[in-house]
């Protein structure tokens, strides 16, 4: 173990390029300041899902799973389903803005001008979302605070800043735009250039200096070194190959902005993001994450499963008609195996100086502004959990037959010792958190 990291760094003469690359890795930990990693992850996808798909008939040890579930069978027993959690937020806007915007911080949105679909207008949330109040507190002590603290990936999301395209909030009033775009977060993450031209080059800045390293340090990290540099040369290579076709860019179209053309290369985008999420967890740059897909009221049209009509405009079909509710299937057990391929990715990786996997210190949860589409309810909004390290027992189906979704959320953050008295809407909050040991 090295005592003193930035000293051994520094004797070594290494570059502030080559930081991003080994600042995680255990060998260089400074023997006071090692914690338990432990993860969040908060996945959304809009538009509701289908009960009938979901949900399991009743309580108790999880089945056979649904339909829309059957992606992340092999994780069944490492899974937390969580009905009858309804968020009650009530107030100014329609239940999509509601439903994205007070997801996450449980709590009213503010007056504005933003004009929904009915109701009154709104503006943004009036408080902080549970993955920034994690991420807070996780910054507040040196042993578990990390160079970003939180990264906020998006697939598909528009180029336009309203209440239905934020769901992650710094505080009050303070929306925080996700970063859709691959190349602009392997900027973030890896630093200091300026276009795709310069970012092909990234390793050849850092190659002698992570020669030093890797003699340096343990067997377990000099394989950890080998991954990272693989994943961050494989982004190079889609880099090269498309930065001249600029196919990777979600573009925004001039026309209705209520129509996203979302490219028929968004499952590639989608897997690049999620290979970004896990890289910068491995690297120990932040301990939570969001991984947001498009946005509430999106109308992505997912040709890659030969679907051509709009999300949203599916999403308000009757549940009779079979044909509209056969592709909004395809769409939710599509957004099931992208999340099937993030746990994947999660439990391929030992768990930096601890046993088990990633996934085994992670908490991943996946969830909706609506609890079915057609409807626009927010009853029963669809909670899943899927991994470890959270402390709660898995492989389990829970009914809490209508309890305020700001329990879980607390649940969530005393989950990583905040202890907080209550989230969002204090009155919502009366209960405490869900007991889910």
């Amino acid at each position: 173990m090295i005592h003193n990291r930035r000293n051994f760094l520094r004797e070594l003469g290494l570059s502030a390029a080559a930081l991003p690359f080994v600042a995680g890795l255990p060998s260089l930990q400074a023997a006071d300041a090692v914690a338990r990693r432990q993860r969040l992850i908060i996945i959304f996808s809009p538009n509701g899902t289908l009960p009938p798909h979901f949900w399991q008939d009743k309580p108790g040890p999880l089945g056979e799973l649904k339909a829309i579930l059957q992606p992340l069978a092999e994780f069944k027993d490492r899974m937390l389903m969580l009905k009858g959690l309804h968020n009650r937020i009530r107030g100014d806007g329609d239940q999509h803005q509601r439903g994205i915007s007070c997801l996450l911080t449980g709590i009213e949105l503010l007056p504005g001008n933003i004009q929904g679909g009915s109701h009154n207008p709104a503006g943004w949330a009036d408080g902080i979302s549970i993955d920034q109040e994690i991420s807070n507190f996780l910054q507040g002590n040196p042993k578990t605070r990390t160079r970003f603290g939180s990264l906020e990936f998006g697939v598909a999301v528009p180029d336009r800043a309203d209440n239905w395209t934020r769901m992650v909030y710094s505080g009050a009033n303070k929306p925080v735009a996700p970063i859709d775009d691959p190349y602009q977060m392997l900027n973030k993450l890896y630093g200091q250039r300026k276009d795709q031209a310069t970012l092909a080059g990234l390793l050849d800045d850092v190659r002698e200096d992570l020669r030093k390293v890797s003699s340096r340090i343990s067997k377990e990290d000099r394989q950890r070194l080998k991954d990272h540099l693989e994943l961050v040369r494989s982004m190079e290579s889609e880099l090269t190959r498309n930065g001249e076709k600029n196919e990777l860019v979600h573009p925004e179209p001039d026309l209705d902005p209520n129509i996203e053309l979302v490219n028929d290369n968004t499952p590639q985008v989608s897997r690049m993001q999620i290979d970004l999420l896990v890289n910068s967890l491995a690297n120990d740059m932040c301990r939570v994450g969001t991984l947001q897909y498009m946005r509430s009221v999106g109308q992505a049209r997912m040709r890659w499963l030969e679907v051509e009509e709009g999300h949203h405009h599916l999403s308000h079909k009757p549940i009779k008609d079979k044909e509209s509710q056969d592709k909004l299937l395809r769409i939710n057990q599509w957004f099931a195996g992208e999340i099937a391929y993030l746990a994947r990715k999660l439990d391929s990786i030992p768990e930096p100086g601890a046993e088990g996997s990633m996934l085994d210190h992670t908490t991943i949860m996946w969830t909706n502004e609506l609890g079915e589409g057609s409807s626009h309810t927010h009853s029963n909004i669809p909670f899943l959990l899927l991994g470890g390290g959270s402390g709660f027992k898995m492989g389990l189906s829970h009914d809490y037959g209508g309890q305020p979704h700001n329990r879980l959320l607390m649940s969530l953050a005393h989950s990583f010792g905040h202890r907080v008295k209550h989230f969002g809407n204090q009155e919502q909050s009366k209960g405490g958190p869900l007991d889910l040991a």
